[in-house]
């Protein structure tokens, strides 16, 4: 009897629950704050997992933030220039890593029209082909910087537009944003050529160019590249780049350190979270070993 009464109590339970998750759905609790705590309280139950649950309120939460949030900053676009040659537009797309760009004029604020990587292809294919920036470009989207994610959403699906600009009161260029910056507001980072593994602190990249994570331990970091970098100041590779340059440095930005050159990929406004890193060549007399110089003494 005592079985059938605690399994008739749960049960009132859990429908209690369900009961009140359907209230939510149809339009109780009377604020956002009240359905996330559901939410939060069904995954406590297992009823659903973590990442269910951050996705739900990442799409909550599109409602909420605006372009602004998460736009790149004007200063941060990589742009490919009108005047620009087959050659000088390439090396900006392999050097880069995206797949469009903003092709601009005199300034930034000149936008011309979007350039997809893929629509050089032709060029490579038939070499004599005449390069006019003007024949591959498309048309831009322009919208205000407070404009919200989930309408901003809505337009990149129906208009098959992956890019949009992102202009001021004035007019001006201040951004540009795109679907991905967008999805992952709802599902997080979405991963790259230049991610890294969990567990992993150094990736090779090809072509003698490594992707770093800013908390690589530089002790780690001088036993895999046979360097000699201080390890008394600073512990992780992030820390050490970052107090060479003096302050915090924006994505784009490089400096070198011995004969190596960093170049920070992705950094917010409290740290470095990614580098580039290349070793550049010595000059020709540095680059004999102790055995030649010594074969030349003699």
């Amino acid at each position: 009897m005592s079985n059938d009464r605690s399994s008739s109590t749960n049960g009132t339970s859990h429908r209690s629950w369900f009961e009140r998750l359907s209230q939510a759905l149809l339009g109780e609790p009377q604020d956002r704050e009240q359905l996330v705590e559901l939410l939060r309280d069904a995954e406590q139950r297992n009823l659903l997992d973590s990442d269910a649950l951050a996705m739900i309120e990442g799409v909550l939460q599109t409602s909420e933030l605006r372009v602004r949030d998460i736009m790149i900053p004007r200063a941060q676009m990589v742009v490919v220039e009108r005047d620009a040659t087959l050659t000088e537009s390439l090396r900006n797309i392999i050097e880069s890593g995206h797949s469009r760009f903003p092709v601009v004029g005199d300034s930034r604020d000149e936008l011309l029209g979007i350039l997809l990587a893929k629509d050089l292809l032709a060029y490579l294919v038939e070499p004599s082909r005449e390069f006019n920036i003007k024949d591959v470009l498309r048309p831009a989207v322009f919208i205000p910087e407070s404009k919200r994610l989930n309408v901003l959403l809505k337009e990149f699906r129906s208009s098959r537009n992956h890019m949009a600009i992102v202009v001021d009161e004035y007019g001006g260029v201040s951004g540009l944003v795109t679907i991905e910056d967008v999805l992952e507001q709802i599902v997080g980072e979405i991963a790259d050529e230049h991610d890294i593994d969990e567990a992993t602190f150094i990736k090779e990249h090809g072509n003698g160019q490594y992707i770093l994570k800013a908390l690589t331990p530089v002790e780690e970091f001088n036993e895999y590249f046979t360097t000699t970098l201080s390890e008394e100041e600073f512990d992780t590779i992030g820390g050490l780049v970052m107090s060479k340059f003096g302050y915090l440095p924006k994505p784009g930005e490089s400096i070198k350190i011995d004969d190596l050159r960093f170049e920070v990929l992705h950094a917010d406004s409290r740290r470095i979270h990614l580098l580039r890193m290349v070793r550049e060549q010595p000059a020709a007399a540095s680059q004999e070993t102790p055995q030649a110089r010594s074969a030349a003494g003699s």
